[in-house]
């Protein structure tokens, strides 16, 4: 491992590996397959990149999106690593150079869309390569497409099983940052990874805080969250593209400045808008989950959820995408009763197999329950991806626990409302019988006669809703598609509607304003951004690199990152040998940058700290 190491220093500018880096890349570089799960801004791609650079030919990069794509071959450039990358975006003459380039040997990293590598041209150099030795290895990125349960289903992935049984020769690595148990079989199912050595990192990311609110004026609730993330780069989800549209220009016109994303958007604007969310300081991309996969910019503050994931996996993975540089960011989300009966209704209105249904079914359940804790979230969260974890101090019902009473009877009643008015009606209607309002509809059916009418008057209509999405989420209830979401008692009801076992619920209650993040614990999270706010010299190394970053067309952490740029303010390196020290720095960045950077420090004239 020590060549391994000398390249981490020499060409990444790091010191040391993390987690189990050198093992993963020590079994690639020995020709091993492997299937790495590894969170968000764990250093998946050293995992490929370095082996690439330590076998002989080419390694061969198999990714979904092309804005990912380009963002990595311009980060290996900057590092004076050899890629490129083939996809649609490219025009036949740079298409043909590239395959020239290729098959000439001048290549480290060739990045590659799916469909664009099964295709008989370039199967065909594969085959070119393959005979003269030059294939390094196989990266099939983001390989939690494969699944045709996940929320990132690729068919094209499921194709990409012909490279073992072409080149059974040539080492596979498969990389995902979300994954369950069911996921981990099918990649390694689909993607003949059988015998592959499985890695699995902790998926805790500690520096994001976790935080759902009742949903209540969700507009409100968004913008009192943000007013602690102003000029920040952020990421607003909403579930449809209308909401997307609607919410983007109303966060425009209370000044902050927001960009909408969605499929229903050309695709020159969708690129545009991409282009500016990454190279560009303090934008919200409000956002369709067509948003993000593979967004590599480290210094996202927040990711906000306006409707509920309809799974963990798509939760973890779309809140993964803050706080990419270790520094401390939220997750926030508002939630609320009819984000169940939608995501049921269209469960069970698709065209899916009654098996997929089935599981697409269990993981909301997971997600229901995860929003209706008692417990740390961060234990819900890793525990549903098979690991263990102890409180984590940095999460909502950490640090506001709720506060338990005996549901018990509130529960019969609701069922009991729900069984006698013949299980047809939502929560709107059962609420209404218990808390005994004649409406129009309530007369209609007669529902004023029922022994459960008025019943439930201690109780508001906020704290019935409360009850109705726990017993929800806790499996006792759950939503008809074929009476347009009307509540239905399940099997685990009865022990309940029977008195039989006592069910504690959460009291609802009003969220205090989210704490800032400059209060989030110090022992999950160090903040170099708040230590070197004011330091003069961090403002002149932003605004140098923000130049060059507009010079060059890239986006500014691509020519030093944030963390970078707070080492040196710390250190204030004076030689090149002392500049190499700075995490993320390189021979080839210290080369390009180094001169500007030590004259930048130089004029400075700060005083070396002892």
């Amino acid at each position: 491992m020590n060549k391994a190491l000398d390249l981490l220093h020499k060409v990444f500018g790091y010191n040391a590996f993390r987690g189990a880096q050198a093992e993963i890349i020590e079994h690639v570089t020995n020709a091993g397959d492997a299937l790495v799960l590894m969170p968000t801004g764990g250093g998946k791609s050293l995992c490929y990149q370095l082996p690439a650079l330590l076998r002989p030919g080419c390694a061969i990069v198999v990714s979904p999106l092309i804005a990912l794509m380009q963002d990595q071959v311009d980060a290996l450039l900057q590092l004076g690593v050899r890629a490129a990358l083939l996809n649609s975006s490219l025009d036949f003459e740079t298409t043909l150079a590239t395959e020239k380039t290729l098959l000439k040997g001048a290549l480290d990293l060739l990045y590659i869309a799916p469909e664009r590598m099964l295709s008989e041209r370039f199967l065909g150099l594969l085959e070119h390569l393959d005979r003269d030795g030059r294939i390094a290895l196989f990266a099939i990125d983001e390989a939690h497409c494969v699944s045709q349960w996940g929320h990132d289903f690729r068919p094209e992935y499921m194709q990409l099983s012909a490279l073992h049984e072409r080149y059974p020769h040539i080492p596979r690595i498969a990389l995902t940052a979300t994954a369950d148990a069911l996921t981990r079989n099918e990649i390694r199912l689909r993607l003949g990874l059988d015998s592959a050595r499985v890695f699995i990192s902790s998926f805790d990311r500690p520096n994001i805080r976790y935080t759902i609110v009742e949903r209540d004026n969700p507009r409100r609730q968004l913008l009192d969250f943000l007013a602690d993330h102003r000029g920040e780069a952020g990421i607003v989800y909403c579930l449809s593209r209308k909401k997307v549209d609607e919410t983007a220009a109303w966060l425009n016109q209370q000044g902050i400045r927001a960009l909408p994303y969605h499929a229903g958007m050309d695709n020159a604007q969708r690129r545009q808008h991409q282009q500016q969310f990454v190279r560009e300081e303090g934008v919200v991309m409000v956002a369709t989950i067509a948003f993000g996969m593979g967004i590599d910019k480290p210094d996202v503050r927040f990711v906000a959820h306006l409707d509920l994931p309809k799974s963990l996996e798509a939760y973890y993975q779309e809140t993964g995408r803050a706080g990419r540089d270790g520094e401390p960011a939220e997750a926030w989300m508002t939630y609320g009763l009819n984000d169940v009966v939608i995501h049921r209704n269209r469960i069970d209105e698709s065209a899916a197999s009654d098996e997929q249904k089935r599981i697409e079914r269990q993981k909301l359940d997971a997600m229901l329950a995860y929003c209706e804790a008692a417990g740390c979230r961060r234990e819900v969260l890793l525990n549903y991806f098979g690991e263990t974890s102890s409180a984590c101090n940095n999460c909502d019902t950490c640090l506001e626990p709720p506060q338990l009473w005996d549901g018990t009877v509130a529960a019969q009643k609701l069922m009991s409302a729900a069984l006698r008015s013949g299980q047809r009606f939502g929560s709107g209607h059962l609420i209404d019988i218990l808390r005994g309002k004649r409406t129009e509809k309530i007369l209609q059916c007669q529902h004023d006669q029922l022994p459960t009418f008025g019943v439930g008057q201690e109780l508001d209509e906020a704290g019935w809703r409360s009850v109705t999405r726990q017993l929800l989420a806790a499996g006792l209830l759950q939503a008809d598609a074929q009476h347009y979401g009307g509540l239905t008692l399940t099997p685990a009801a009865r022990p309940i509607l029977k008195g039989e076992t006592r069910l504690m619920l959460r009291h609802l209650q009003a969220r205090r304003k989210s704490a800032r993040r400059t209060e989030i614990s110090r022992s999950s999270a160090t903040s170099l951004s708040s230590a070197h706010a004011n330091d003069p010299l961090l403002h002149t190394l932003r605004d140098w690199r923000l130049q060059l970053a507009r010079e060059q067309n890239l986006p500014a952490y691509v020519i030093l990152n944030d963390r970078a740029l707070h080492e040196i303010v710390t250190h204030r390196p004076r030689t090149r040998d002392e500049l190499l020290q700075i995490n993320g720095i390189g021979q080839a960045k210290a080369d390009r940058y180094g001169p500007a950077l030590l004259k930048i420090l130089q004029q400075e004239n700060p005083a070396k700290p002892e």
